[in-house]
């Protein structure tokens, strides 16, 4: 899984930050880590400069915990799953459930079948995987890590469906998922103990 959070850089041209993409190609790849992998990537869509925070958790259990907190904060998720495992795709419906308990209502989803470039062994049918991501309302595409087949698609479909869900919110102050605190400075007291 990979938890993407965006925002629009609108100092920083494009020239000087370019998509890194041959990074990403890896997130993609089940890596077994005692951390989830975090990587800052700037892509340039139409005509706008986002940064994006991707998160890959490569869907391990472990990472449940973490996963669920970063959930809240979280613009756009991409759920990966290995065409080659059937188990993997069975889980998916797992995770969205995850998703759909934790992250907030307007967070953007992007179903990716992996390992497209393993036509010999795979198991989870493109036809089966679309028509469930098309019932479920969400974008749907194959990818190759291996070989960078649609890696970098992935990466600016779940951007654009970012963009356009926060083009369609009403602008202001406050965004979804921020806090604002306000208080009165605590007294400093002279002695140790309070």
């Amino acid at each position: 899984m990979i938890i993407c959070s965006s925002f629009y850089l609108s100092a920083i041209p494009p020239s000087e930050n370019p998509a890194c993409f041959s990074d990403l190609l890896m997130i993609l790849t089940w890596i077994a880590t005692s951390v989830p992998s975090v990587l800052i990537s700037t892509v340039e869509l139409d005509g706008k400069t986002i940064k994006l925070q991707i998160w890959d958790t490569a869907g391990q259990e472990r990472f449940r915990t973490i996963t669920s907190s970063y959930y809240r904060g979280a613009h756009g998720i991409i759920v990966v799953y290995d065409v080659t495992e059937m188990e993997s795709f069975n889980n998916v419906k797992q995770w969205l459930n995850e998703i759909d308990r934790y992250a907030n209502d307007s967070v953007c989803k992007l179903l990716v079948g992996n390992k497209c470039d393993l036509v010999e062994n795979k198991v989870v049918d493109t036809q089966t995987a679309k028509a469930f991501a098309d019932e479920i309302g969400i974008p749907f595409l194959e990818t190759s890590a291996k070989d960078s087949i649609n890696v970098e698609q992935a990466f600016l479909t779940m951007a654009g469906e970012i963009k356009k869900k926060m083009g369609n919110q009403p602008t202001g102050n406050k965004s979804a998922g921020t806090v604002q605190m306000k208080g009165q400075p605590i007294e400093q007291k002279n002695n140790c103990c309070g």
